[in-house]
C-alpha cells in the first residue's frame, strides 16, 4: 500500500520504525486476537488496558460508528468490531496496515482500514459516534489530532483512550545521570527480559501534553495507573499491580504525578 501523504521528521522516523517493527513480527498476520479483554466475566480494574475495555464494554458501542487511531496490527479494531462496532481505523504504516487487513480476514471482521496520519483525517465532518485511542497521542502532534478526532465526531460524541504517560518530574528522574547509566541497565533485564522494549524516542507524554487533550473533552474521567508497574517491576506480576493500584488510588490527587499510565473517557466538545 502507498502513503500519499507529507510526512513530519517524526512521522518519518515513526514509519520507518514501525516498518521494521512489522517486518519482525509479520507472522502476527496468521495469530487470532484474543477476545478474553472483551467476553471474560472475570475483568481485571488493576490493569490499564483492561480497564479501558471495562469503559468500552460499559459504553455500549454496538451499531456505533468508531475510530480507532493508529491501530497498528488491527488488535483493537477487531475486537471493537467483535463487539458489534462499526469500525474505521487507520495507521502511518502500510506495513501495519497489511497485517491487520489479514487478521480482520481471518476474523471474519469487516473494517475500514486506511494509510492515514492523525493530523490530516480522511473522514468527513461529524462522522463518527465515537473514537478509541490506544498509545496513539505520543505519536503524533496532539494539538492537531485531537483536533481533527473533534472535528470527525458527532457533538458530544465519545472518546475513550489508554496512553503511556509520565510527569515532567518523573521524566526529570528518569533521565538522571544515576537513572540512566546505572539504574535503568540493570533493571532493564527483569522489567523486558531479553526483549529489547517496544519504544521509539518519541514515547510518553507529560501532564502538559495531555492538558492538550483534556482541553477537547467534557465531563472527562481520568484514572491514573502504574506508579511502579514497569518500573521496578515487570507488569506480568499480578499481586504487586494490585497493590501498586490500590496505591494509586489512595494517592488520589498525587496519582498524576507518579503515574505511568493514564485512562480517560468523555465527550469530545
Amino acid at each position: 500500500m502507498k502513503v500519499d501523504i507529507v510526512l513530519s521528521d517524526r512521522q518519518r522516523r515513526e514509519v520507518e520504525y514501525r516498518r521494521q517493527h512489522a517486518r519482525s513480527r509479520s507472522q502476527i498476520a496468521y495469530r487470532p486476537v484474543g477476545v478474553d479483554i472483551i467476553s471474560s466475566r472475570a475483568r481485571r480494574p488493576w490493569n490499564p488496558y483492561w480497564s479501558m475495555y471495562d469503559r468500552v464494554l460499559a459504553a455500549g458501542i454496538a451499531g456505533r460508528r468508531i475510530l480507532v487511531p493508529g491501530c497498528g496490527f488491527g488488535e483493537d479494531a477487531i475486537r471493537l468490531g467483535l463487539l458489534g462496532a462499526e469500525v474505521y481505523g487507520f495507521d502511518i504504516s502500510p506495513e501495519a496496515i497489511d497485517i491487520a487487513l489479514t487478521r480482520a480476514y481471518r476474523a471474519r471482521c469487516c473494517i475500514d482500514l486506511r494509510v492515514m496520519a492523525a493530523e490530516a483525517l480522511d473522514y468527513p465532518t461529524g462522522f463518527f459516534d465515537g473514537v478509541v485511542l490506544v498509545d496513539i497521542l505520543h505519536h503524533v502532534d496532539i494539538a492537531a489530532a485531537m483536533a481533527e478526532i473533534a472535528r470527525v465526531l458527532v457533538p458530544r460524541g465519545l472518546i475513550i483512550g489508554n496512553e503511556i504517560y509520565t510527569h515532567s518530574a518523573a521524566q526529570r528522574i528518569r533521565d538522571s545521570a544515576p537513572v540512566t547509566r546505572l539504574a535503568y541497565p540493570l533493571m532493564r533485564r527483569w522489567i523486558y527480559g531479553l526483549t529489547a522494549p517496544d519504544i521509539t524516542d518519541d514515547e510518553k507524554i507529560d501532564e502538559q501534553e495531555f492538558d492538550l487533550v483534556l482541553k477537547e473533552i467534557s465531563q472527562p474521567s481520568v484514572e491514573y495507573f502504574g506508579m511502579m508497574e514497569g518500573r521496578l517491576y515487570p507488569t506480568r506480576l499480578t499481586w504487586p499491580t494490585r497493590i501498586d493500584k490500590l496505591f494509586m488510588t489512595a494517592a488520589s490527587g498525587f496519582a498524576a504525578k507518579l503515574a505511568s499510565r493514564v485512562v480517560f473517557t468523555g465527550g469530545i466538545g
